[in-house]
């Protein structure tokens, strides 16, 4: 009971303070004239993958190894079956020719980068799967590229853009209020949710591997996926793409590489299963934007990724 309580206390938590610090950050960053697409582009897009880096930094220093990488895991994996398929369903998408031909395929190498970082045994024949301080650093390099890719694009983007992310200004000193209690919620209520989680399972006899897949994973994506919803019922579900793919991205080359650099993760009970999962879900992401009526994910092609999640989550279950 109160590892429960642990749990759903150290989530709110962490939801409320992500959600103040990006608040509190993007008024900042406006008062210094920033423009509304790169704080939607950087800012906001860390503020809804905050509660990931914190949950996984806290569990690569407690010794979680298997929660840290379990839970990056299974929210990319949850992000692009869950969010996308069920924003699809509420209003199917209309994907843009460059995120076809490069966000997407950026999402499906950076799975592709962790299969090889994580597979130390079967490249070398020998030692465990680890994700060494080195591998972390690489992906830090990669996610330095990724930014400046990302202003590469605000920058061309940002004279005559339609559509911008509306920031809000706020006074200074609430400003700050916002930074700092944000802040306190995400590292108190990161604790405490890790704290929770590994008790649970524990008590259930549970690896934390799994809990790091699935409960971990699903309780840290609920900014992206309340973020796309609301999106798609104001009929502007394209929103989620975005939000997903630099999730995803910052997921695995920041808060991974953040994670690893600090404390080498060893991989556990997450095999080649689960990573295996995660590249074909950044594939089929892919390849539902061709199908059917092309660069348009359809409802049917989102209830398919649902699916794809339900199979995936019965599988672990059944292999307790």
């Amino acid at each position: 009971m109160i590892d429960t309580i642990c749990l759903l206390g150290g989530l709110a938590l962490i939801l409320v303070g992500a959600n103040c610090l990006t608040d509190g950050a993007a008024s900042v960053a406006k008062r210094f004239n920033i423009s509304d697409l790169v704080i939607g582009l950087t800012i906001v897009a860390f503020g809804t993958s905050a509660p990931e880096l914190v949950i996984s930094i806290i569990s690569s220093v407690q010794g979680s190894a298997e929660m840290a990488i379990g839970n990056v895991v299974g929210s990319n994996i949850f992000n692009v079956l869950m969010i996308i398929g069920c924003t699809a369903i509420v209003m199917p998408m209309k994907v843009g020719e460059g995120t076809m031909s490069k966000e997407i395929p950026l999402v499906i190498l950076a799975s592709l980068a962790l299969a090889f970082f994580s597979n130390d045994r079967l490249l070398d024949g020998e030692g465990i799967n680890v994700i060494s301080r080195i591998d972390g650093l690489v992906l830090l390099c990669f996610f330095l590229i990724f930014m400046r890719y990302t202003f590469a694009i605000a920058h061309n983007q940002s004279e005559g853009a339609e559509e911008e992310q509306k920031v809000k200004e706020l006074p200074m000193w609430k400003s700050v209020i916002f930074i700092i209690g944000g802040l306190a919620g995400l590292i108190f209520g990161g604790q405490l949710f890790v704290n929770g989680a590994s008790g649970i399972a524990r008590s259930l006899g549970v690896s934390e591997s799994i809990i790091g897949l699935t409960l971990v994973a699903g309780g840290t994506s609920l900014p992206e996926l309340a973020t796309s919803v609301t999106a798609a019922l104001k009929k502007n579900p394209g929103i989620a793409i975005g939000n997903v793919i630099g999730s995803n991205l910052f997921n695995i080359f920041f808060v991974l590489g953040t994670s690893a650099s600090i404390s080498p993760l060893p991989m556990g009970n997450i095999n080649n299963v689960d990573i295996l999962v995660l590249i074909c879900s950044a594939l089929l992401f892919w390849l539902v934007g061709w199908f059917f009526k092309k660069r348009t994910i359809t409802r049917v092609e989102g209830l398919l990724l649902v699916v794809c999640y339900i199979a995936y989550t019965t599988y672990l279950i059944m292999q307790q």
